[in-house]
């Protein structure tokens, strides 16, 4: 977070609704990189409610250099929600993967994700993209250390087994 963040998160506490939308500006692309592989085709809708949730609570935030953290913490908590809401839905058919050079990668990797429980994508997204150690993951997600590391190695095998398949 740069010391400018900083400021207008103090300036948005403050009532200043220029400085809120500023801020929300610059959080919208970290939201939308943390909700999006967690919660798939609903990650604009997650990414919305996390920025939600940030707006009104933003009073509350005590330390502002804890901005990305305790919007981390949010974004992940509302993935995890909508994507469980959305879990009714059928899976991706896997059957026929592209070669890792081909162009429909990327949409093949959210396929293979889609596979995966909310619970391990977000625990994918948290260790493997965001680069959090297994603590940090199990504050996030409010779960036991040990239960944080067997998911971890539950979702990366069934991602290598869903991706090799």
């Amino acid at each position: 977070m740069t010391d400018s963040d900083a400021e207008l998160v103090r300036q948005a506490r403050g009532g200043d609704t220029l400085a809120m939308a500023e801020l929300l500006d610059r959080l919208a692309p970290y939201v939308a990189r943390i909700c999006g592989p967690i919660a798939l085709s609903s990650g604009a809708d997650a990414a919305q409610e996390t920025l939600i949730a940030v707006f009104r609570g933003l009073r509350g935030l005590s330390q502002p250099e804890a901005l990305r953290g305790w919007v981390r913490a949010i974004a992940v908590r509302e993935a995890v929600r909508i994507a469980r809401r959305d879990r009714a839905g059928v899976p991706a058919d896997l059957t026929e993967l592209p070669a890792r050079g081909d162009p429909q990668l990327a949409a093949d990797v959210r396929d293979v994700l889609r596979r995966l429980s909310p619970e391990h994508r977000a625990i994918l997204v948290l260790r493997d993209i965001e680069g959090l150690d297994e603590r940090t993951v199990a504050s996030y997600l409010d779960a036991p250390l040990g239960t944080v590391k067997s998911r971890l190695a539950r979702a990366r095998a069934s991602f290598r087994k869903a991706w090799s398949s």
